[in-house]
């Protein structure tokens, strides 16, 4: 058959994932790799720290999503040949979400029964399957679960899915471009990033492909040495066996853990997962992602949990990835007025299963010696010089994405990429920046989208004293920027003005975090408490406020604002669980018990990867109670030990 690129539904089983928090992030999630020591060598070069951020300014949580699901449609992209079927989510980052081997009749990636969402990004909602393309920071892509502008192409009469859009925090367009020749047997994957600001941007790219945790299935990848961490604290090790394990045969890792594995310069750019009888996936790239990885979940009860929680009937499942970086610790400099670009491709391997049995070495030199007899590396550097123009051309539009692209200054080396302001919020800020008139809402309505280029916030701070000098929201949108920025001063001058101008809960929401910043745990607490008391029934302002709340450890301001909230928010497992810890810190421990009491009933439906709240509470509230208990199963959560 001739290949084909279709746009399709799926029907899957998605729970509600629910609107974007009301408030910006000024706080931040737990991120396990922004908090971890080092012990390496010299020419260990990992940059760890380097590009970390605190949160996802400016983009904002989903954290009102929920664990039931419904039948839905799915809209998704298809690409196919007589060898390979490849479907694409473009409303969910343009994950890779299946790739059909058609001659096995398997599919090469784990591909999850449902969309199901959990704590595990950068923007709170993340779900697990298929292959996520990871640009800008640490914590996943801040698309994961949104749609990215998608059009289509043809290269000399082959279809062109194209995928794009414009990331904020580093103020880069990246653009991702995928197909099946006719006779093609992997999947082409043609990617760049696009920096147009005149300054050093640091940058983050990493595919993480979730594949099928095969009983006697192996990792195979060309190097011989790994880093990996202990205690919180990255080493640098010979592999395969680390601690007595073969970490390249993943069902006997103990716990969750990463091996970010150090390939030679020099080697073929590699990674697959292969089951017992040595097919599996096979994905290749140019030089550019020098690195692979291999995340598992391990094998204890916590991480059995996480596996569970994750899906529904679909089974365990590994990471193996790729990055432009040695580890994720990290981001690299790019530099300014620059494009970075390679080629990655996925398709099926096949090895005698009885190098399954042999050494790591010969296992990945039969790959490498596959490679060398078809020429794929070289053909894949040929692929990424020959598509050059390809990548430059203009595409057709099928879907838009955000408005971002459209706001911001557009170089000539992006020109190509059609970005649109097609919603409200979108157009009232480009009036904004051509006029310098910032359109005033309501003060009860959900602010609108927040920028982070440095083009508007010089624009707000030359308007706010003049044309929007009685415009609460200007003041409100400036005071988050310079909260954000760090300009704490500036930033409550503008929030006070604001109030003044119209008491809204968005400034008390943002004066809150900014004395969270200030360790002023008191003023943390009463700014936070008048702003939730205006927004009783919005959820995520809610869990927000919950949030400053337990950190400022201000318990009766927190029993207070839970007995203020509707019924239905108070049924909220998030809420409940941090009512149950204030109730507990002042004395009410029998109180607190009673709302966790039944594990297989109170289910914390965004518990954050690494934490273990459920597993702490239970301990505490039984010890208090002088009946100290094991954690239920249902609380184990902590699979990095």
């Amino acid at each position: 058959m001739k290949p084909t690129l279709t746009f399709e539904t799926l029907e899957l089983p998605v729970a509600e994932l629910g609107p974007e928090s009301s408030v910006p992030d000024l706080m931040g999630e737990k991120i396990l790799q922004n908090q971890l020591t080092f012990d390496l060598e010299e020419g260990d070069d990992i940059h760890p720290g380097y590009g970390r951020v605190e949160n996802s300014y400016p983009y904002r949580q989903f954290n009102t999503y929920t664990r039931t699901l419904t039948m839905q449609k799915v809209d998704a992209a298809v690409l196919e040949n007589r060898h390979l079927r490849a479907v694409f989510l473009p409303g969910y980052g343009g994950r890779l979400w299946s790739l059909e081997d058609k001659a096995a009749g398997r599919d090469l990636l784990y591909t999850n029964d449902v969309l199901q969402f959990s704590n595990l990004a950068v923007r709170n909602a993340w779900f697990s399957g298929g292959v996520e393309w990871n640009i800008s920071i640490i914590g996943h892509n801040p698309f994961t679960t949104a749609p990215l502008y998608t059009a289509r192409l043809e290269e000399k009469g082959v279809p062109v899915l194209r995928m794009y859009e414009y990331e904020q925090v580093r103020g880069v367009c990246y653009q991702m471009d995928f197909w099946l020749g006719e006779e093609d047997k992997f999947l082409n994957c043609r990617f760049k990033i696009i920096n147009e600001n005149s300054d050093v941007t640091p940058m983050y790219w990493w595919s993480n492909i979730a594949v099928p945790e095969y009983e006697g299935g192996r990792v195979v990848v060309p190097a011989e040495k790994a880093y990996t961490l202990k205690n919180m604290c990255v080493y640098k090790t010979d592999i395969p066996v680390v601690n007595g394990v073969d970490v390249t045969a993943y069902n006997d890792i103990p716990t969750s853990i990463d091996y970010f594995f150090d390939i030679p310069e020099a080697a073929p750019k590699f990674i697959a997962n292969l089951d017992r009888g040595g097919w599996g996936l096979l994905q290749r790239s140019t030089g550019r992602l020098v690195s692979r990885k291999l995340f598992c979940w391990g094998n204890q009860p916590a991480s059995d949990h996480w596996q569970e929680f994750l899906t529904q009937k679909a089974g365990r499942y590994e990471e193996i990835q790729a990055g432009l970086a040695k580890t994720q610790y990290g981001c690299l400099s790019m530099p300014p007025h620059s494009e970075w670009e390679w080629v990655e491709q996925y398709g099926p391997v096949q090895l005698d299963p009885a190098l399954l049995k042999e050494t790591h070495r010969r296992r990945y030199e039969a790959i490498e010696d596959q490679l060398a007899a078809e020429g794929a590396v070289e053909a894949m550097e040929r692929l990424l010089e020959d598509t050059a123009s390809m990548a430059r051309r203009k595409a057709r539009l099928v879907r838009p994405g955000s408005a971002a692209g459209a706001l911001a200054r557009q170089g000539e080396a992006s020109a190509h990429l059609q970005f649109r302001c097609e919603d409200q919020s979108g157009k009232d800020w480009a009036a904004f920046l051509e006029s310098g008139v910032l359109h005033c809402p309501d003060p009860d309505q959900r602010p609108d989208c927040f920028l982070a280029d440095e083009a508007s916030l010089r624009q707000l701070k030359a308007t706010v004293e003049g044309c929007n000098r009685g415009n609460w929201y200007a003041h409100y949108q400036l005071g988050v920027r310079l909260v954000q920025n760090g300009e704490y001063d500036a930033a409550e001058k503008q929030l006070l003005d604001s109030l003044e101008l119209a008491e809204n809960p968005w400034a008390y929401h943002a004066l809150a975090c900014l004395e969270y910043r200030r360790d002023n745990a008191a003023r943390c607490a009463a700014c936070i408490e008048k702003g939730a008391a205006l927004r009783r029934e919005d959820l995520s302002y809610q869990k927000s406020a919950f949030k400053l709340l337990s950190t400022a450890e201000a318990w009766p301001a927190m029993l207070r604002l839970y007995e203020s909230l509707p019924e239905g928010l108070r049924a909220n497992s998030y809420l409940t669980i941090h009512h149950a810890i204030a109730l507990h810190r002042t004395g009410r421990s029998e109180e607190a018990f009673a709302l966790i009491a039944d594990p297989a009933s109170f289910v914390l439906e965004d518990i954050r990867e690494g934490e273990d709240l459920p597993a702490r509470l239970w301990t505490e509230v039984t010890a208090a109670l002088g009946q100290p208990r094991p954690v239920p199963y249902e609380y184990n959560f902590r699979a990095y030990v």
